[in-house]
């Protein structure tokens, strides 16, 4: 049944069918965004290939945040909503003065 997957012909009509979506203006900047977005990926795994390289050798990495030292706690400030002028009793009642 797939024996043949992907033939010329259905690149042919993919083609045409993505040329008809997205219109003849609109593919050679999508392409262009494409092809930055590709130049941008080589560029940063690279990078990240060469900082692997400069890692020092012995197997110990600089330090990481589990071994920096932690700031002392600090007492979380309570905020309250601001009361009436008028003051409450105990009761629930307001107070007449």
């Amino acid at each position: 049944m797939l024996r043949n997957g992907l033939e010329p012909w259905h690149l042919l009509v993919v083609l045409a069918v993505v040329i008809l979506l997205f219109g003849s203006k609109k593919l050679p900047e999508m392409a262009r965004s494409l092809g930055k977005s590709m130049r941008i990926l080589k560029a940063e795994t690279k990078a990240l290939r060469e900082d692997e390289d400069d890692a020092p050798a012995d197997g110990k990495a600089q330090s990481t945040a589990a071994e920096q030292p932690r700031p002392a706690a600090v007492e979380p400030t309570v905020i309250t909503k601001a009361t009436d002028a008028k003051a409450t009793e105990p009761n629930g009642r307001q107070s007449t003065a």
